[in-house]
């Protein structure tokens, strides 16, 4: 089996700390080169090597070598000084930074018909309403990006930098339906997309499905202009998402079973001819699209190694892979689970999205113990939103038993970002213990099958 792609880390929503410019550096490591050099968490690197501190990968390319010439801003004193880093081969520099971007997150300049920023309630938290278009978090983070807001120098600097894969949303080729679709600069995208493809730069792109907008005919010719890109190596198509909020869609490919299988259905000769030609699929549906036309979910090979895991691109199949891995390996640990959980009169009760219920059932299924999902219905968002990464603490609250005695709820941590607050604001040790106050016992955990039981086996010792 792959690596799990959980476990490579996430993507997450925006940061709510202050944003403060500059490369600030939050920790030095004792004996590091860093720290030899009289760095301390608090400065301030404004330039390596002469060349200003836009971004970690300034820093990465930069600061290379055994050396490396620093201008280092002390907010004790006020002062700028001037000091030289020096490394054995293989050492690590031993500094860290508070940001990977030291001069801010460049925002979106498109109207796209689609954005999830433009439904979102009216008293959602300002850092949710941060419309990022960012190259560098493409390659840094997996970020997905329009390329629309980039000079020709930024254009340069991914081809000198290597920096790939770029993650690129295509959404459509054809100028009559792309600009409407994107936004004036919509063509934009299409030449610095021309320009790293001609470069061999690597792409993963992505396609946001609209019915009736960029599906049908237009998909094809989307479709063949990546067949002719052997530079795009894996394309992901995912439908629509709409909340109650949007005032363009008040329906998607979830209320349309059979628009969702003609998807389907269009996809499979070119995921065909990629599989006989390079060996791969490369065209890859979401998640949403099988379960939205009721099909099974796919074999863990057609998602390629799962390059666009964090796309909604076969989290469902990995789960259910892992699931069954589970008991072919951890099978004493899930017994051990099942009988501590009945020994303490106490059932486990797995808190997720609407989109992963069948195959949290399944992991229950498999697993023969007082262990069952509970699905949050997504009424702070509405529309068609269901997946896992966007509960709220007031729909769990509301929807949760008041009485939770002997009762473990598990929480994924997804539903938290880095700062832990969840997308109403709620603190994560403020949700826990309100859900404690019921009568609970709480636990936190990536939501895949082997950590929710290492989650479980914890909370019962």
């Amino acid at each position: 089996m792959a690596a799990s792609p959980i476990r490579e880390g996430r993507a997450d929503y925006a940061s709510t700390r202050e944003f403060r410019g500059g490369a600030w550096v939050s920790s030095v490591a004792d004996g590091s080169p860093a720290w030899e050099a009289g760095l301390e968490p608090g400065m301030r690197v404004d330039t390596v090597n002469g060349v200003p501190m836009e971004d970690i990968i300034t820093w990465r390319w930069e600061a290379d070598g055994s050396e490396a010439e620093l201008a280092v801003f002390d907010p004790q004193d006020g002062e700028e000084y001037a000091c030289t880093l020096v490394r054995e081969p293989g050492e690590d520099w031993g500094v860290e930074f508070t940001d990977v971007l030291f001069d801010g997150i460049r925002t979106c300049v498109n109207a796209c018909q689609f954005c999830f920023m433009a439904m979102l309630p009216n008293d959602a938290r300002a850092s949710l309403m941060l419309r990022d278009d960012d190259y560098r978090l493409s390659f840094l983070q997996g970020n997905f990006v329009t390329l629309t807001n980039l000079t020709d120098e930024d254009v340069e600097r991914i081809i000198r930098c290597r920096l790939e894969p770029m993650n690129v949303s295509i959404h459509a080729v054809s100028p009559e339906v792309r600009i409407p679709l994107i936004g004036r600069r919509a063509m934009r995208g299409m030449e610095v997309l021309e320009r790293l493809c001609e470069a061999n730069i690597e792409i993963h792109g992505q396609i946001v499905l609209c019915a009736g907008i960029n599906d049908g005919e237009e998909l094809r010719r989307t479709l063949e202009w990546v067949e002719a890109h052997p530079q795009v190596t894996s394309l992901a198509i995912v439908p629509l998402g709409y909340t109650k909020y949007s005032k363009r869609f008040s329906s998607s490919f979830s209320e349309d079973l059979e628009a969702s299988r003609k998807v389907v259905k269009l996809l499979e000769p070119y995921q065909m001819r990629a599989r006989a030609q390079l060996g791969i699929t490369r065209f890859q549906l979401s998640d949403e699209f099988y379960i939205d036309a009721k099909l099974p979910i796919p074999e863990a090979n057609t998602y390629d190694g799962y390059p666009q895991f964090y796309d909604g691109i076969g989290m469902l199949r990995f789960f259910l892979d892992e699931a069954d891995e589970l008991v072919r390996t951890r099978s004493d640990g899930l017994q051990a689970a099942g009988a501590a959980l009945v020994a303490q009169n106490t059932q486990a009760m797995l808190v997720c999205g609407e989109g992963a219920e069948q195959v949290f059932a399944r992991l229950c299924e498999v697993w023969e113990a007082p262990v069952r999902p509970f699905a949050v219905r997504n009424d702070y968002f509405g529309g068609d939103v269901n997946v896992t990464g966007l509960i709220v603490a007031s729909d769990l609250l509301a929807q949760l038993p008041s009485d939770l005695t002997g009762v473990l709820v598990v929480l994924p941590d997804v539903m938290f970002n880095f700062d832990g607050i969840t997308l109403d604001g709620v603190r994560r040790d403020e949700l826990l213990a309100q859900i404690e106050d019921r009568g609970a016992i709480t636990a936190v955990c990536v939501p895949n099958p082997p950590d929710v039981l290492t989650a479980v086996l914890s909370s019962l010792e």
